[in-house]
């Protein structure tokens, strides 16, 4: 399997996985460069995964659709009205041109988001970011928590493939409450650097997250010291909770 990024709109990446000469299409914000991308390389899109309804993840879906009309969109129910034509919610497997997904319910950024997973690739939308994650529109701090709680589970060589190059702004933020820590420290360099070339940050691996990104160190005691909790009492979810609002407001 190969994995492309496209670049979209000002800070988006729309992924495409291609097999054998098929390939399926993640969160299509636009549909140009996807076109240009496939008539070029002779790629069969055979499938469209939809993790949220936001715009910069669907607008493209509707053209695309108008192109390849055989193309099956899958999305939450909140992305019904943009184009999806197999609604799920979580919790399925499917399985369509030599792709086996497993299907997570991911509410918090909006309440329908969904992230899709084929080992080692995960499809994650707005939920998770290189370094952070996604402001909750629609759910609640604890519903966030419990999201980033079932895609931290998964096995540390996955490919975060998320849907923005937020990650320079998310590590000057973890540097703020980490200054002195060494990981977030080579990791902010490096990923500077790449920045500073035009680089991609992503996908970045799981393993790295979990070391770098403060918002999976909800249990760090460390971390929870330095937020004011008492790392005997407190719970992993207020600590998160406090972090994101921390972020809110950076």
């Amino acid at each position: 399997m190969e994995l492309i990024r496209i670049p979209s709109l000002v800070d988006n990446y729309i992924w495409l996985l291609i097999y054998q000469g098929n390939c399926i299409i993640v969160d299509p914000g636009t549909a140009k460069p996807v076109q240009q991308f496939l008539q070029q390389n002779a790629i069969k899109p055979v499938a469209i995964l939809l993790t949220h309804h936001h715009h910069d993840h669907v607008d493209g879906v509707k053209e695309l659709q108008k192109y390849y009309p055989k193309l099956v969109v899958y999305g939450p129910m909140e992305t019904s009205s943009k184009g999806a034509t197999c609604i799920i919610k979580g919790g399925e497997q499917l399985n369509f041109a030599g792709f086996s997904w497993q299907i997570f319910a991911v509410p918090g950024h909006t309440l329908g988001h969904v992230a899709y997973y084929q080992k080692p690739y995960l499809f994650c939308g707005d939920t998770l970011f290189s370094g952070g994650c996604g402001r909750i529109f629609e759910g609640t701090a604890e519903q966030m928590y419990h999201s980033l709680e079932t895609l931290k589970a998964l096995p540390d060589e996955t490919l975060v493939c998320c849907a923005h190059e937020y990650t320079a702004a998310n590590m000057v933020f973890a540097s703020y409450l980490l200054p002195h820590d060494e990981a977030i420290k080579a990791y902010t360099l490096a990923v500077n650097q790449k920045r500073a070339q035009k680089q991609s940050t992503l996908p970045s691996q799981l393993k790295v997250e979990k070391k770098i990104n403060i918002f999976l160190r909800y249990d760090d005691p460390y971390l929870q010291k330095v937020l004011g909790f008492s790392p005997a009492t407190c719970s992993n979810c207020d600590v998160f909770a406090k972090i994101r609002k921390l972020k809110d407001r950076f």
